[in-house]
């Protein structure tokens, strides 16, 4: 093999297969022991030795496929990501736990120094969030937050709940990596592009001049809406990274599943879908189901000191290799 068999076991890309190529070891010695055992079951037992060797083959040009174009995206992957939040169930409650997890993660962008910047949003009434869609940039961003990806549910009395009744509502987190260099290709005759003007503060020209792009993919159903950017095509190529980074987002995350249940160290599946996470407020209590741990002194976690869970989940996936 070009690298060491533990490189690629190490790798969460590329541990499934690696898993394979191993077993595919232990055949090959099988069947060699037992032409070596006996020389009659030679010419039997050379077509199984083939194969063997052939599926080993295609196995590591697989592998080094992958870490290949790992290598080529890391930068970019690294340093800059979209991150979406989307309110769930449960209503107005909903979109004010999706605002608030917007502020934590804003507040736990500047203890780090990363830049952060509102590229579009849809909010309710009440100052919650329906959609929100946030451009993060700076070293080690993906590294620390590429685990925040699922379902965060809160448990909490309301402030408009006269009873005292506990309310269970949920909002949905997806973090994307930008790169720079996409391995999507994306089909233009699949894209419809609409101009329209950007709303909010701004002066008078965010208001009279359509800076504002709103782009639709056809065969994901995805739209994307980009107003942060000054004039239209900054906004166009914007909307077209997000798309690309969306796009790579759902095959990550379909890959995942795929080989979840064969990996070790694996947090989760990557779905948006999966429920990683509790804030019970009447308890005092953060609960990260993927790894079964629980913290304490909520408030203060809301309010952007990530760092113990950010730790915990790097630790848990040094540890899931290391066995």
């Amino acid at each position: 093999m070009n690298m060491n068999l533990e490189t690629y076991k190490s790798n969460p890309k590329t541990a499934f297969l690696a898993g394979q190529y191993e077993k595919l070891g232990r055949d090959e010695a099988e069947t060699r022991a037992m032409i070596e055992k006996d020389p009659a079951l030679k010419e039997l037992a050379e077509n199984d030795l083939a194969s063997i060797i052939e599926q080993k083959k295609s196995l590591e040009e697989q592998m080094d496929a992958i870490l290949a174009s790992e290598a080529e995206g890391q930068v970019e992957e690294f340093n800059e990501i979209i991150l979406e939040v989307r309110a769930g169930a449960g209503g107005d409650e909903a979109a004010l736990f999706a605002a608030e997890l917007l502020e934590m993660y804003k507040a736990y962008c500047v203890s780090k120094s990363w830049g952060t910047r509102i590229i579009d949003e849809s909010k309710n009434d009440i100052g919650g969030y329906k959609e929100v869609s946030m451009e993060i940039k700076g070293k080690g961003v993906y590294e620390d937050l590429r685990w925040e990806t699922g379902v965060h549910r809160v448990q909490r009395v309301p402030e408009t709940e006269k009873s005292g009744r506990i309310h269970t509502s949920t909002a949905s987190v997806a973090i994307m990596p930008i790169r720079k260099k996409s391995k999507i290709e994306i089909n233009p005759a699949d894209i419809t592009v609409e101009f329209t003007r950007s709303g909010g503060k701004g002066g008078q020209n965010v208001n009279k001049v359509e800076t504002a792009v709103r782009l639709f993919h056809k065969p994901s159903n995805i739209m994307i809406r980009s107003s942060a950017e000054r004039s239209q095509n900054a906004n166009k190529e914007r909307a077209f990274a997000i798309l690309a980074a969306k796009l790579e987002t759902i095959k990550a995350e379909e890959d995942m599943k795929k080989f979840a249940a064969e990996r070790k160290g694996q947090i989760g599946t990557g779905d948006r879908s999966e429920k990683i996470r509790t804030y019970n407020f009447p308890q005092d209590r953060i609960t990260d189901h993927r790894i079964k741990e629980n913290w304490h002194n909520l408030p203060v976690i809301m309010s952007g000191k990530l760092d113990p869970i950010i730790e915990a989940l790097h630790e848990f996936e040094k540890k899931g290799k290391t066995e």
